[in-house]
């Protein structure tokens, strides 16, 4: 998988498309996050396409609507940011269907906290410079929105050349694992990147019928990434900056091309008739 210089990108390839990817890559599926943390970011980095899973239940205890922030220098100083959201329909309102319930306030609230974390910080103006448009999302009203852009700034910062689906445009079956399955199926991938928490509970044989690689997905547990999972991504990247992290990224996703060679080379003489 090919990625560039975060300074050498002149477009925005990670816009999303109703386009199907070409058939063969690494394919992760993930709710939209707000300003995601460390090892969700690095997971859609190391996918050829992300489907953006927004026709599932909108979870309020999630990182759908906020992100945890923590400060530059003392990374157990941490507050959340959070948009306001309703659910016009309750409990069951699905992700795409949630509402900014007040957009003022969201935007001050976003605008404030960014600038009071890591406005001090000299990579500063790179990350101010791309969330004009996860401000302006802000005022269509819409949360799934909001997160969905507010990771897909990070990704072209980063230099990512992948694609972005969402699933409610796809087919896909109801259950857990199969809906996963049928939209990666659907998408043509070859591979199935799975985070720790996903591989508790998946059924890896709704996927290997449809000669479909399910990778799990690691990353490093030392040096920055001990905070990877608790804390949003832009502390490291206000910390070190993107051109630091990018490389960084590039390297988990080169491994995950490795391990996704191997698996394939494994599933092909386990599976030589392809089911």
């Amino acid at each position: 998988m090919q990625h560039t210089n975060p300074s050498s990108a002149t477009a925005s390839p990670a816009a999303s498309s109703p386009e199907l990817p070409a058939p063969g890559g690494l394919c992760a599926i993930h709710q939209p996050n707000l300003f995601p943390r460390l090892t969700t970011l690095a997971k859609l980095f190391a996918a050829d396409y992300w489907i953006v899973l927004d026709d599932v239940q909108f979870a309020r205890r999630d990182y759908q609507h906020r992100t945890r922030l923590a400060d530059i220098d003392d990374p157990a100083r941490r507050q959340w940011l959070t948009t306001p959201t309703h659910l016009p329909h309750g409990r069951p309102t699905l992700v795409r269907d949630a509402q900014i319930s007040a957009p003022g306030l969201a935007l001050r609230r976003v605008k404030g906290m960014l600038r009071q974390y890591f406005g001090a910080s000299p990579f500063w103006p790179d990350l101010a410079q791309v969330l004009e448009p996860v401000l302006n999302a802000i005022a269509t009203g819409r949360t799934a929105m909001v997160a969905e852009c507010s990771t897909r700034v990070l990704l072209d910062l980063l230099g990512w050349q992948g694609r972005i689906l969402r699933s409610s445009r796809l087919p896909a079956r109801t259950g857990r694992s199969q809906r996963l399955a049928d939209l990666a199926s659907h998408t043509g991938a070859r591979g199935y990147l799975c985070g720790t928490g996903g591989m508790k509970y998946l059924d890896a044989d709704l996927f290997i019928t449809s000669n479909i690689t399910v990778i799990p997905f690691r990353t490093p547990s030392d040096r920055l990434w001990t905070t990877g999972r608790e804390i949003s991504v832009l502390h490291p990247l206000m910390r070190f900056g993107p051109a630091v992290l990018a490389g960084l990224l590039k390297g988990v996703a080169s491994n995950q091309d490795a391990h996704a060679a191997a698996g394939l080379s494994g599933s092909a003489s386990t599976h030589p008739s392809g089911t």
